[in-house]
């Protein structure tokens, strides 16, 4: 896990007593960026690259660094400016300083306009920091009071272990109730006192105080829906700048004959876009010292030893073919049905794996469940661990993935409710008639023809009327009521259940009375404050976003090889920002996201794909999990025999075994959402025993011996 951190002191106030200084506390193992009485520190297996810093002083040029260098050892004055940016930034040099040269000015939305994925810190003069979050949420930002200031970390659990906080099962429960919700979610963090930075915030530290602002609000002008041929231009240059960006600057292939570039080749349309678009451009040169090296690097020639100087031609025979790129595929589907959605391209090296026990989802379970990486935070990702490991270890050192695109570009049920709220009720018709075919085969004609139509509508018009505060109050009436639905139905039924201001997670129908009462009550205290401005659909959409980043933070804790990086280029800023300008009736329109992605493979040059490319079947997905299930009876059965979940008093232990029970049994049919539901609960179970198995302080040296304080109880906030 990478992670950087810092702290902002303050000047006590007048007759207070001065706080504990911090001394020599450092954490392990870390990189120092500022030094100082405000420092900052990288820690983690950092690239070089992936590590940017730039100072500028008064009469002098800014001065761009890239990797860790050591600290400045001039004093910083209030005319000085500091930026750091960790992570894959496309930047260039120039831009950097650029940047922060604007950034004086207190502008900084400029800062996060780049291509990648980054963590921006901003530090004006000796007093005020600036921490930049991105859209979507993959890279977070964490804060807590500490030594008479604010600490702050893009990782929740180091700063827990700082200040000693216990677990907040209070917040655990709304993360298993309303997994989407904001009312219920709030800035908490799994860890009492440590709290979040929203996606698309500012943290300002100013004399040692937080203050939280948005830099990027929703509906901001110049960002409003376009038509649909100049948002799909805009999708395309975004996404091709972020994915050539990371090929560009793709690290040398580790030890071991890892390739340097790899790329997700399944059923889905998103990952083979971003492998097609990875396909079409160059690998940057080796550099000369990684192609020394022994071993199977790529870009490595072998002497023949016929002639003088033949070691030289031969190597740069071998560099001129075009390298490849390792695609992987999980062997759940045909080859051919995969290799469609990549037609003609021989720079991709397809590799299909076949599937075993040990790639199935709750494989980990068979073993000691606490032998597994601890993340930041729990996520239904922990029970998929194995499977996903399996995957990415066939991968490159740079692996592309097609994460997020499904929640950038679909358009989210409660959109429905945005069409009406703006007169534009007939656009309604398309998706509408799309649920209704697809009920129409699955239940019969009545249903499908007359009763879907009229549950969806009447619901989009409940939600595009209806007020805030009594919809909270609704929700939380129900969540107190057991009144939450178990994801059966039909499709029209499920839509129609989305289009509400919040919806219960699938974990919610197994959590205890008390869990679901504090939930409730913290939705009735959001009921309080004043209603959003921003429309109910977009809402919706964007913290459906939210949820889904924070899942590819916990598979990259989990699941990501030494010395590998994931990259999610749906999940960039500016791509997230491209696709708000596609008007809500193209994202609603039956199979928009495949036909999205074939506009921008058409526009990046690939017009050779057919006409109904990517809108094939698609595999079972519970199939895996129910045999998954199947095999980890045993150790479910072990792993609930006295779970953590019911010491906090969070979960109803006979509904859960029983449901454990349903999960293993073939013949018991089970929805979707019941077991998304279920990884839920393994997973926070598994969550909460690899916290309590860790040593308190394992991130920092310097800090007092202390006793880890116990799993609380769940109550009443």
């Amino acid at each position: 896990m990478r992670w950087l951190t810092g702290w902002s002191t303050g000047t006590p106030r007048a007759g207070a007593p001065a706080p504990d200084a911090p001394g020599t506390v450092a954490p392990i193992a870390a990189r120092p960026l500022w030094s100082g009485p405000n420092p900052l520190w990288a820690v983690g297996d950092w690239r070089p690259e992936e590590i940017r810093l730039v100072t500028l002083r008064p009469g002098a040029p800014a001065a761009v660094s890239t990797g860790p260098v050591a600290p400045d050892p001039v004093e910083d004055t209030p005319a000085t400016t500091r930026l750091a940016v960790l992570g894959h930034c496309g930047a260039t040099d120039a831009e950097l300083a650029a940047g922060l040269a604007a950034a004086r000015g207190g502008a900084v939305r400029h800062l996060t306009a780049w291509p990648g994925s980054y963590t921006v810190v901003l530090r004006t003069g000796t007093r005020s920091t600036l921490l930049l979050t991105d859209l979507a949420g993959a890279q977070p930002v964490f804060h807590t009071p500490w030594g008479g200031g604010t600490a702050y970390a893009t990782a929740a659990l180091p700063l827990a272990d700082l200040v000693g906080a216990p677990l907040d099962t209070g917040h655990l429960a709304a993360r298993l109730a309303c997994p989407e919700s904001p009312e219920a979610l709030g800035t908490g963090t799994p860890y009492l006192g440590v709290q979040r930075v929203p996606p698309g915030h500012v943290l300002a530290i100013r004399g040692g105080r937080p203050y939280l602002s948005g830099y990027d609000e929703p509906g901001a002008v110049g960002e409003q829906p376009r038509g649909e041929a100049p948002a799909v231009r805009e999708l395309t240059r975004a996404l091709l700048e972020s994915v050539r960006s990371r090929v560009r600057t793709t690290a040398p292939a580790l030890s071991g004959g890892r390739a340097r570039l790899g790329v997700d080749l399944s059923y889905g349309t998103a990952s083979a876009t971003v492998a097609l678009l990875a396909a079409a451009v160059p690998l940057p040169p080796v550099p000369v010292t990684a192609a020394a090296e022994p071993g199977p690097a790529v870009g490595a020639g072998a002497r023949s030893g016929a002639v003088k100087g033949s070691w030289a031609r031969a190597a740069a025979q071998e560099t001129s073919a075009p390298e490849q790129l390792a695609a992987v595929t999980l062997g759940e589907t045909d080859p051919p049905a995969t290799l469609v959605l990549a037609p003609d391209t021989p720079r991709l090296r397809h590799t299909v794996l076949d599937p075993g026990p040990d790639t199935l989802p709750y494989a980990g379970l068979r073993a000691d469940p606490q032998a597994g990486r601890l993340t930041d935070e729990p996520g239904p990702e922990l029970v998929a661990a194995a499977r996903a490991e399996a995957r990415f270890d066939v991968g490159g050192a740079d692996h592309l993935t097609g994460y997020g695109a499904r929640q950038v570009l679909d358009g989210h049920p409660a959109r429905l409710a945005d069409l009406l709220r703006a007169g534009r009720s007939r656009e309604l018709l398309p998706p509408v008639a799309a649920l209704a075919g697809a009920d129409r085969a699955a239940v019969g004609v009545l249903a499908g023809a007359l009763r879907t139509p009229l549950t969806v509508v009447r619901a989009a018009h409940r939600l595009s009327r209806g007020r805030y505060a009594e919809a909270l109050d609704d929700a939380a009436a129900k969540l107190t009521a057991r009144h939450v639905p178990d994801g059966s139905g039909t499709a029209g039924d499920r839509s129609a259940g989305d289009l509400l201001w919040c919806v219960p997670g699938p974990a919610a129908r197994w959590l205890s009375d008390d869990a679901l009462s504090s939930v409730a009550l913290r939705l009735r205290l959001a009921a309080r404050n004043p209603a959003p401005e921003e429309h109910p659909g977009a809402r919706r959409a964007r913290h459906a976003l939210h949820r889904h980043a924070r899942s590819f933070r916990t598979l990259v804790h989990a699941a990501e090889q030494p010395g590998q990086r994931l990259h999610a280029p749906f999940l960039d800023n500016q791509v997230v920002r491209a696709a708000r300008l596609l008007p809500d009736d193209i994202r609603l329109q039956p199979g928009a996201r495949h036909a999205l992605l074939h506009a921008v493979l058409t526009g990046a040059g690939r017009t050779d794909l057919p006409p109904d490319w990517g809108r094939g079947p698609r595999p079972d997905r519970t199939a895996p999990v129910r045999a998954g299930l199947r095999l980890a009876a045993d150790g479910l059965a072990e792993l609930f025999d006295a779970p953590l979940l019911a010491e906090a008093g969070l979960i109803d232990l006979p509904a859960v075994r029983a449901g454990l029970a349903h999960s293993t049994d073939p013949a018991t049919p089970l929805s979707p959402a019941a077991l998304a539901g279920l990884a839920e609960l393994v997973s926070t179970e598994l969550w909460l025993r690899r916290v309590r198995a860790r040593r308190h302080g394992a991130c920092w040296t310097g800090l007092p011996l202390t006793r880890p304080p116990a799993l609380p109880p769940v109550h009443l906030p």
